[in-house]
């Protein structure tokens, strides 16, 4: 299973590939912001992607607004520091799966990617 993650942070993107990597995923790819996220999905294959809200070029919201709108189905998952309901909402709203708050350990994470692949 091919992961993209979508992260204008070089730590933080390091930080969820370790975890994807502890718990077995070894093919990801990833991107800095969601113009590089669209690029990456349209070369195929990927089969999940994670998402942060806040990036430049184009955030998180716009992004999966974007890939709903091409009529891909994969999953999304935001991670982001977005904490209140309406953001949660609206998130849900631009087509994201299902959301984690920062910051995450890497047993919650590992729920939402269980729930997300069944």
């Amino acid at each position: 299973m091919k992961i993209l993650v979508v992260d204008d942070s070089p730590t933080m993107r390091r930080i969820i590939i370790g975890n994807l990597v502890r718990m077995g995923h070894t093919d990801v790819v990833e991107a800095e912001h969601g113009l590089a996220g669209l690029a990456m999905l349209d070369q195929g294959g990927v089969d999940l992607i994670i998402t942060d809200w806040d990036m430049p070029e184009m955030d998180g919201l716009a992004f999966a607004r974007a890939i709903r709108d091409r009529g891909v189905a994969v999953p999304i998952l935001m991670v982001t520091t977005h904490a209140a309901t309406q953001d949660i909402v609206q998130a849900l709203e631009a087509g994201v799966s299902t959301y984690v708050v920062k910051p995450f350990t890497q047993e919650s994470l590992k729920e939402k990617l269980d729930s997300l692949l069944g």
